[in-house]
């Protein structure tokens, strides 16, 4: 017996006077509202209506029962109303994860005027370059970064591409020499990125075809930011993301080695638990992301 549905029923009755027209306005029979009235007389062990061929009163039971059903249902309508009026608000608590290096160099440049145009938000940021389970973590939404995402129950929406190339300092080079070749690469000191799949071998590509060169980096860290850092100190050279290496190209801090050469471009991904789509504070969140993800 679905309860709301029959407390909707016996409301009805009672507030039309009689089984005709309350069926009338339900769509069903009188037979079945009849029906489901002693199903539900009988779960309770108490008469809730006397009836007689001319009229229709309730008892002691049913005037309780009455009461207390339009009480529940009122709420479950008023529950339902707030829910759709906050449906398209962006407030509450939004939690993101992302990697460290991402988190930084992307999400954090963004978030004072994000943060402005919705006030009402609540936000946390957890950085962490291991993949978390977000769903124990409790988060609305991470963005992971990865050539494809692995079937899952999670849902997972590609918001952007993240090109990754060879960089060293103009220091580093000029005192090493500058490879000219892939094959030169092996002659060179190697910071590596110790949590990628690249980390021993590049696969590299451009208009004068495809290679893959083994390696074995000097020194390997796991984050994207302190091998930025190694890198313009002088320490070799190794692969970054475009998001940490633009600003330290632009500012000639690191140069490109092997331009005609990049590694396999990954995709960004913003990933959610739910497949019923976003609430508004995470279609929010995304929508500057992805102005910030811009060139």
């Amino acid at each position: 017996m679905d309860k709301l549905s029959v407390m909707h029923a016996f409301r009805r009755i009672v507030e039309r006077g009689s089984f005709a027209r309350a069926a009338e306005d339900l769509g069903v029979s009188p037979a079945l509202l009849s029906r489901e009235v002693k199903l539900l007389e009988e779960s309770l062990g108490a008469t809730l209506l006397t009836r007689t061929t001319r009229s229709m009163s309730l008892t002691d039971a049913g005037r309780l029962y009455y009461d207390e059903a339009s009480g529940i249902l009122d709420a479950v309508v008023g529950v339902e109303a707030r829910i759709r009026e906050g449906a398209g608000a962006v407030r509450g608590h939004l939690k993101v994860n992302a990697s460290s290096s991402f988190g930084q160099t992307v999400i954090a440049p963004m978030l004072p005027a994000f943060l402005d145009a919705h006030p009402d938000l609540r936000l946390t940021l957890s950085m962490d370059d291991r993949v978390v389970d977000m769903v124990d973590g409790g988060f609305d939404v991470s963005i992971r970064i990865r050539a494809a995402m692995p079937d899952s129950a999670l849902v997972a929406r590609k918001i952007g591409t993240m090109r990754q190339r060879i960089f060293a300092s103009p220091a580093y080079l000029e005192g090493a020499g500058t490879p000219q070749s892939p094959e030169d690469i092996t002659g060179h000191k190697i910071v590596g990125f110790l949590l990628a799949d690249h980390l021993t071998s590049w696969a590299l590509s451009g208009h004068l075809g495809s290679t893959v060169i083994a390696l074995d980096p000097t020194v390997r860290v796991g984050n994207s930011l302190v091998l930025r850092d190694l890198l313009i100190a002088g320490q070799g050279i190794g692969t970054l993301p475009d998001f940490v290496s633009n600003p330290a190209e632009a500012r000639g801090d690191l140069v490109r080695v092997l331009s005609d050469w990049e590694l396999p471009a990954p995709d960004i991904f913003a990933v959610t638990a739910s497949r019923l789509g976003m609430d508004a504070k995470v279609t929010a969140f995304l929508d500057h992301l992805r102005r910030a993800l811009r060139p």
